[in-house]
């Protein structure tokens, strides 16, 4: 394919800041990699819209084609595991990063980043993406930590974005009590549809009172993708044996607990790291996710927008005027 052009959603870096913008580029651009795809779908994620932000802090050099999720057919592989016409989707490792990514209507990554689709539509992969899957691996974190329906109810925070509305979508699904918390007064009917059995604000409610090391305990389990005092204060309130599953820090990468929770609750804390995570268990949380983890609201969270538009959708991701999941069409929409 040398000497080939396409379109692409090129992120340079100025004097000014970040611009984004659709290029016409050669297949050269796209680096290394066994196996190259014709991208039919990407989605909108809280670190792409980092990636276009001045001192974002993701991005290694410029320019880039952000993206963190690809999902389309093989085009071409020097990998016999992968032959054309293949349906499959990467995400994490340096994808979006620093390697290019999903906003081209092609990709070409190593082959130990590729998972191939069992269970699932492109457009369905797509609507989980990097955000789904991080939900699902915080679900199965709860659930290898031995948190089940019977030990109480579940709280997901942020439960309103990306991997919020999906851990509501799958606990639900799983039989889950799961009580939605969100800063958006609107979003009621949004997190009922998806599964939850109530719906409560953000905590704490006093956002400004000092955390208490130990509440009510009130817990079995949480998906959280707030952290900063939010966390210690719900850190304070998990049942005894719970656990929280934690991967964000919109609301702030400091943690002002005490170690009460831990060694008088024997709380835990469960790191969740999808970028990283070994493509073997990958592959197989993915298959799940088209079978028994599968979502069954994917189409009440899902979003569509034409990847030409992908800059409006990351700004209202990174403001906080954004619910759910994003899916940008790439396939036809340059």
């Amino acid at each position: 394919m040398l000497g080939l052009m396409f379109w692409a959603m090129v992120a340079h870096e100025t004097d000014n800041g970040v611009t984004l913008a659709r290029e016409e580029v050669d297949f050269d651009f796209l680096g290394a990699g066994t196996v190259t795809i014709k991208v039919h779908f990407s989605s909108a994620n809280f670190k792409d819209g980092l990636a276009i932000t001045r001192g974002g802090g993701v991005v290694r050099q410029y320019p880039i084609i952000p993206g963190i999720d690809i999902v389309g057919e093989v085009s071409e592989s020097s990998d016999p595991r992968f032959a054309p016409g293949d349906q499959v989707i990467a995400h994490g490792y340096d994808i979006g990063v620093a390697h290019n990514g999903g906003f081209a209507e092609y990709a070409r990554v190593p082959a130990e980043w590729v998972v191939p689709l069992d269970g699932l539509t492109m457009r369905e992969a797509a609507a989980l993406g990097t955000a789904g899957y991080t939900a699902a691996m915080s679900v199965q974190a709860l659930l290898d930590h031995g948190v089940t329906p019977d030990s109480g109810p579940v709280l997901v925070t942020g439960a309103t974005g990306g991997v919020g509305s999906v851990a509501v979508d799958i606990l639900a699904g799983l039989g889950f009590e799961v009580v939605a918390s969100t800063g958006k007064t609107d979003a009621g009917e949004l997190l009922s549809a998806l599964g939850a059995k109530s719906v409560i604000g953000r905590l704490p409610e006093d956002p400004d009172a000092k955390p208490r090391a130990l509440g009510k305990a009130q817990w079995a389990g949480v998906v959280d993708s707030v952290g900063g005092k939010s966390l210690a204060h719900i850190l304070s309130t998990i049942k005894y044996g719970g656990a929280a599953a934690i991967s964000g820090l919109t609301g702030g990468a400091e943690l002002p607990t005490t170690v009460m929770p831990f060694i008088l609750r024997g709380v835990a804390l469960l790191g969740i790291d999808s970028a990283q995570f070994p493509i073997d268990r990958r592959r197989d949380l993915w298959a799940r996710l088209g079978k028994d983890l599968k979502p069954q609201h994917l189409s009440t969270l899902e979003n569509y927008a034409p990847i030409t538009r992908v800059e409006e959708v990351l700004h209202a991701i990174r403001d906080g005027r954004h619910s759910g999941r994003t899916v940008l069409g790439v396939a036809g929409e340059f």
